[in-house]
């Protein structure tokens, strides 16, 4: 008898047990997934819809000014220091590029920085002093937040002139920083640009009359005809015309030297305008504490000069030149520098030098920064104060 042969077949036990498996897997894998979406989700920061800015003091920090190298210990001698150049200032350059405009000698000005007293204050107080409690005045705060306010509405003079209310009063040394740099930064829209704002006294517009020279305008304004070239875009002096009107600053610049941090704060008047840092004299030859007035007929363009420790006399061509681009003498009147000469604000060939006692009494500046100062103090009428 013929065998017969039936197809394979699976048990349907079997079948059913591996169709439960793929089910479960499936449900594995979904809940997987599902829980897997949810942590991302929660993980995505929510979108909250930020507040408007609002003014704070905060914002007047700047980054901390580079620490200046602290000077060599010394103690004031009781003896004469030795001037600069051995008592007598550098024979003058007939063939000198930019010949001095000649002023008449008056008698040195009186409007000198208030801050005078508020700059004191703050180089005396040690780190621990700053760091134990917040120094700012509330009265201050308010004049600080104000300003900003005011200068965020584009109302510059007013900002300017709340933030150099507020430098008179009592200030921590970062704050203080701080609201410098800010007056720095509006210098260059209400001073050193061709417009007069709204509301500024320390600028105004001149109409220029026939027979004018820019010299003669910046000596009615008590400034050297040099920033008022600068400030009007005016390449030479005998390119002003009559008839044109321009901008002018009423005057005089004055400077303020702190010993304890190498630092020269310039100001229009009484409103602070900038900072720079020098180079002060070595501890043999310290550069003295007082009141100066910058020379009359003291400007000048690297003059010649005989080193006093050398005898060695240099001419501004010579590759080691080392008084700079310019030379400011100044003359001592008040202090332990009344009555004294020899001394100066001028340049140098040795920029490594700034920020340390280095010179032999003088005030030395980078370059830049000493043609800067030479466009702005006027003989006879710019005053520099040195204290520590």
């Amino acid at each position: 008898m013929a065998q017969v042969f039936k197809p394979y077949t699976t048990p349907p036990k079997r079948h059913g047990r591996h169709l439960k498996w793929v089910m479960l897997t499936l449900i594995v894998v979904i809940v997987g997934l599902v829980i897997l979406i949810k942590t991302q989700t929660a993980e995505k920061p929510a979108k909250v819809q930020s507040a408007p800015p609002q003014v704070k003091l905060d914002n007047v920090l700047p980054p901390s000014r580079p620490a200046s190298e602290p000077a060599a210990p010394s103690t004031p001698s009781a003896g004469k220091v030795e001037p600069a150049a051995g008592g007598q200032a550098p024979s003058i350059q007939t063939d000198s590029a930019e010949p001095p405009v000649a002023v008449s000698q008056t008698e040195p000005a009186e409007t000198t920085p208030t801050v005078q007293s508020s700059v004191q204050q703050t180089a005396a107080q040690t780190p621990d002093d700053a760091s134990s409690a917040d120094k700012t005045a509330p009265q201050a705060k308010r004049l600080i937040e104000e300003a900003l306010t005011l200068r965020d509405q584009g109302r510059i003079i007013a900002a300017r002139d709340k933030l150099n209310q507020a430098l008179n009063m009592q200030l921590s040394p970062q704050i203080r920083t701080g609201v410098m740099t800010q007056l720095a930064n509006l210098a260059d829209k209400w001073l050193f640009s061709r417009d007069v704002l709204q509301g500024d006294e320390l600028t105004g517009y001149y109409l220029v009359k026939p027979g004018d020279l820019l010299a003669k305008i910046g000596r009615q304004h008590k400034v050297p005809y040099e920033i008022l070239m600068r400030i009007n875009g005016i390449e030479r002096p005998e390119l002003l015309q009559a008839g044109r009107q321009i901008k002018v600053i009423h005057g005089p610049f004055h400077a303020v030297v702190n010993r304890s941090t190498y630092t020269l704060d310039l100001y229009l008047q009484n409103m602070y305008v900038k900072t720079y840092r020098v180079g002060l004299g070595r501890p043999e030859h310290t550069t003295p504490t007082g009141r100066w007035v910058v020379a009359p007929g003291g400007k000048m363009v690297k003059p010649t000069w005989t080193d006093p420790d050398t005898g060695k006399t240099y001419k501004g061509s010579d590759p080691e030149y080392p008084l700079g681009s310019r030379w400011i003498a100044l003359e001592g009147i008040e202090g332990a520098a009344r009555g004294r000469t020899g001394f100066a604000l001028h340049g140098t060939h040795e920029p490594e030098t700034i920020g340390t006692q280095s010179s032999r009494g003088c005030i030395r500046l980078h370059n830049g920064d000493i043609i800067e100062l030479y466009e702005m103090l006027e003989p006879g009428q710019s005053n520099v104060q040195v204290i520590d």
